[in-house]
């Protein structure tokens, strides 16, 4: 790195260019990062033997959520609260915490020998790529590629803000499932379904069966009535629905389950 041996300067030479998926500036290496980082650095590396003017940009994400809650949990050690600064004197600590803290990974890359040209390492959050970022995201909303709409998402009450589903951990729990029956509004029959949200039933719009179960054949649309409330919702069908889990019959809750959009 020292002698420049990785660096890129535009000549005659044809360009072959990889930009490394920015890892997030708080992060650390692990076992993907050593796959995919491997595999750019073998792809570069033959680029140079074939006479390529070969060029690997490095680089990371501002990860504002991850790096948000760094700094967040930094201030409160300063007994400095989130809400009492104002939006340009909490970036002005944010950007502090990124020159202070930020950029281990890259660091760790070096010692790797990833050979990149490390004289163009790029930041999300640098003023031309976010320029960049501002410009092309009003450009779609103008073609009306972008707009605002009603979504189930996830909501962290904590940073206060959503979360994609890439930044929420699941994890699997043994729970129970309640047994509820709905009675046919005409009053002839009663469908029981298995859940484990009967909290839920408040907001149900409909149940659901497999459309070649022959329990429910019968029953598809027809209207039941939703415990508590006896509101009328329809009996649907949809192979979405497992005949072998609970009772085959599924409450449609859409405030609750994003699957219940579908």
């Amino acid at each position: 790195m020292e002698n420049g041996y990785f660096r890129s300067t535009p000549d005659h030479r044809t360009p072959y260019t990889i930009v490394i998926p920015p890892p997030n500036v708080t992060g650390v290496l692990h076992m993907g990062h050593m796959l995919n980082n491997t595999i750019q650095d073998v792809l570069i590396r033959k680029a140079r033997l074939q006479g390529f003017n070969a060029c690997w940009v490095p680089g990371t994400d501002h990860a504002s959520i991850a790096t948000e809650a760094k700094v967040v949990a930094q201030l409160k050690e300063q007994g400095i609260e989130k809400s009492d600064l104002s939006r340009e004197e909490f970036l002005s600590h944010a950007w502090a915490w990124k020159e202070k803290y930020g950029g281990v990974i890259l660091e760790q890359l070096k010692k790797l020998g990833c050979s990149c040209d490390w004289d163009r390492t790029a930041f999300t959050m640098d003023p031309q790529l976010s320029d960049s970022v501002i410009k092309v995201f009003v450009d779609l909303y103008n073609k009306g590629l972008i707009y605002r709409g009603y979504r189930m998402v996830h909501w962290d009450p904590e940073a206060l803000t959503t979360l994609s589903d890439e930044e929420v951990i699941y994890e699997e729990r043994s729970g129970l499932l309640y047994f509820v029956s709905y009675p046919l509004a005409d009053g002839s029959d009663q469908i029981t379904v298995a859940t484990t949200r009967p909290e839920t039933i408040l907001g149900d719009t409909a149940l659901c069966v497999h459309p070649e179960d022959p329990r429910y054949a019968h029953l598809i649309g027809q209207e039941v009535l939703v415990p508590i409330t006896n509101r009328k919702v329809p009996v649907i069908a949809d192979e979405y629905v497992d005949p072998e889990f609970g009772t085959g019959c599924l409450k449609i809750t859409p405030a609750h389950d994003p699957n219940d959009y579908l």
